[in-house]
């Protein structure tokens, strides 16, 4: 789903004339449609992680799965922590990745590995503060019947040409199999990245259980909210 400048200046929390301004001096990525801007939702979301801008919590609310369930912490689990992979550069980074995801044995890595640096070769995925999260634009279809999170602790720093230029040592790579869960998956991540628990962790490394521990934590609090947000309509 694309926005308006109105929906975007709600969800930073800033007037429509900064969101214009932004978008005028080139730095907000937006295109026109009969005159009217509009911005992509993935898009804004990694422009407003990357420059540490809060993003208005009904934001993530709006696609919250109608059943409640805690879908990254069920995706991480399923994808997994690959410790210290091994690097030089983005390239061979998600060449491993992609070489050691939890992935049924007819999955072709070669075709994921070729999706992901796609998108890359479109506008990097490195959202700032040693953060990646590569995905395509839309849900990679590969057949799967639940989405998957993978969260890769890389061996060393690598230059992702990340917006804020800083050398990426984290990679989320998500896996999805329809829109919305894309869309949802990556909105309720961009929410725990601005959790400053969940960033500790993240900065110390830490173990698989842990991760899942704060991810929940931080997925039950969105949905009391979404919750509290209801019975008050």
């Amino acid at each position: 789903m694309d926005l308006t400048a109105k929906d975007a200046a709600r969800m930073l929390n800033v007037n429509e004339d900064q969101i214009y301004a932004w978008i005028r001096n080139g730095t907000l990525p937006s295109y026109r449609v009969k005159d009217r801007y509009r911005l992509n939702r993935v898009e804004l979301l990694e422009w407003a992680a990357a420059r540490s801008i809060k993003v208005a919590p009904e934001f993530f609310h709006e696609n919250q799965q109608a059943d409640g369930d805690l879908l990254l912490t069920g995706a991480l689990a399923r994808g997994g922590v690959l410790q210290d992979v091994p690097c030089t550069d983005k390239t061979s980074a998600l060449r491993e990745v992609c070489a050691r995801l939890k992935l049924p044995e007819q999955i072709d890595r070669d075709e994921l590995l070729s999706v992901l640096l796609a998108r890359e070769a479109l506008c990097s995925t490195g959202i700032g503060n040693g953060v990646a999260i590569p995905h395509p634009r839309g849900p990679i279809v590969l057949g799967l019947a639940e989405p998957s999170v993978s969260l890769a602790f890389l061996s060393q720093p690598i230059d992702y040409r990340a917006l804020d230029k800083k050398p990426v040592t984290v990679l989320f790579v998500i896996i999805s199999t329809t829109v919305h869960i894309h869309l949802t998956l990556l909105s309720h991540l961009m929410f725990a990245l601005q959790d400053g628990q969940f960033r500790e962790l993240l900065d110390r490394r830490a173990a698989e259980d842990a991760i899942l521990t704060k991810s929940a934590e931080i997925e039950r609090r969105v949905l009391q909210a979404d919750k509290a947000r209801g019975g008050a309509r």
